[in-house]
């Protein structure tokens, strides 16, 4: 299946910077065999049926015996695997999404949009109750961040949570869109979320709550099918009408004349998530990036063996065919040049601080653009096996979209990128 390709190929002299210590490379290659063993043999069969794979997901997770990697970053006291780095974030995902790009999405959602974002800024007493569900596999969640008309426009979004001083907690109403592990089942919404809403009349004023599933109120809208790739990992929209959630309280602070509360289901300080939303904004996109460098090992790994089977024209192989060697020469370039640019970037990343952007920005558009094109390569070196769903190579080209438009879309890196070179402007780059 090509997975042991790479471990003897021209990179292995990279292999320092793509596996920085003997923990990295023990966890690359466990996660490699569990993915070998468990998430190839089914990932086709999921994608045509657009179904998530449940149990297969909660064996990423730490009970019975599972992989322990739902809590990757998650310190080990509550129930995580305690590496908080951006490597092994990488590795992770780059191995994956080798094999199934989808199963690998809703796997980020849960473990960097939920697990780590709550661990990064969340009490201790929110750690101690809600992680450990979320570590081993037991609840199943996400983040709640974009809405029908606020995508990349964050600070636009309309739900709003208001204040009940008589139960002391909180009142959501609005929709959030496009969430992934929204809903498990199709009908019922996931486990937990953190969800961001609105709580003062500033653009910045947003707070980011934890809801569960079974909260009065808190419903799946409509679960959205039909997706152009990312298929076996359910998305949904859901709906917050009158739900309360409770603060529980200690007092955070005045804010707009009247005193904020933060409390068991307040995670941060009232009017304070924008800060707590960039800075995983930036492992997000380090993740997303690594699903493009997994999704494109995979297309050149079908490229290549394709190429050295096929007979054409009387000779044995593709590889004498000047295009071809046009195709695969500049995939395997790209390939390794975004590679480096995420393990380079990755190595060095503290993920307990913000201001990382310009980098976090650059590694996801370049890494995005250059999975889709090599998947493209792939697909033309394979003709029409390559259009076809049993050869792997048409799944990974429909995935690899998403990741030119989920956690910034190219524009928004465009710009940002911009902004911040513009701030260097004056200083030569390194």
């Amino acid at each position: 299946d090509g997975h042991g390709a790479s471990s003897s190929s021209p990179s292995s002299s990279f292999s320092r910077l793509f596996n920085p210590t003997a923990d990295h490379l023990a966890l690359r290659e466990t996660v490699r065999s569990f993915v070998e063993r468990e998430v190839e043999p089914q990932a086709l069969s999921h994608n045509r049926a657009e179904t998530f794979n449940v149990p297969l997901f909660r064996k990423f997770g730490s009970g019975n015996g599972g992989l322990g990697i739902l809590g990757l970053t998650v310190p080990e006291e509550y129930g995580g695997t305690g590496l908080r780095d951006a490597s092994a974030v990488s590795i992770v995902h780059e191995e994956l999404s080798y094999s199934d790009p989808a199963l690998c999405l809703s796997y980020l959602a849960h473990s960097i949009l939920l697990a780590n974002n709550l661990a990064v800024n969340g009490s201790r007493e929110q750690l101690a109750t809600f992680l450990p569900g979320v570590c081993d596999g037991s609840k199943i969640g996400g983040m709640c961040m974009s809405e029908p008309n606020a995508g990349t426009d964050v600070l636009g979004m309309r739900t709003r949570a208001v204040y009940d001083p008589a139960r002391d907690g909180y009142v959501l109403n609005g929709t959030k869109m496009w969430i992934t592990n929204g809903t498990i089942t199709g009908n019922e919404t996931g486990d937990i979320f953190l969800v961001y809403a609105r709580t003062g009349d500033d653009r910045g004023d947003i707070t980011q709550f934890v809801v569960e599933g079974g909260m009065g109120g808190f419903a799946a809208g409509q679960k959205i099918g039909d997706k152009l790739g990312m298929r076996a990992s359910p998305t949904a929209e859901l709906v917050f009408e009158d739900v309360f959630v409770p603060a529980g309280t200690h007092v955070v602070g005045e804010v707009n004349g009247a005193t904020s509360r933060a409390g068991t289901h307040v995670v941060g300080e009232v009017n304070g998530a924008t800060s707590c939303m960039m800075r995983n904004l930036e492992i997000e996109r380090v993740a997303l990036a690594a699903m493009a460098v997994g999704i494109a090992r995979r297309a050149l790994d079908e490229m290549i063996a394709y190429a050295a089977s096929r007979p054409a024209f009387g000779r044995p192989n593709l590889f004498n065919f000047g295009q071809i060697q046009r195709h695969i020469g500049e995939s395997y370039s790209e390939y390794m040049a975004g590679k480096c640019y995420l393990y380079g970037f990755a190595n060095g990343l503290d993920l307990s601080r913000s201001g990382n952007g310009l980098d976090a920005d650059g590694v996801k558009l370049y890494c995005a653009r250059m999975a889709k094109d090599v998947s493209d390569r792939a697909i033309q070196v394979m003709g029409g096996y390559g259009y076809v769903g049993e050869y792997t190579v048409e799944r990974l080209w429909r995935d690899s979209k998403l990741l030119e438009i989920g956690g910034g879309t190219n524009e928004s890196h465009h710009k940002n990128m911009s902004r911040d070179l513009l701030r260097l402007s004056g200083n030569k780059l390194e």
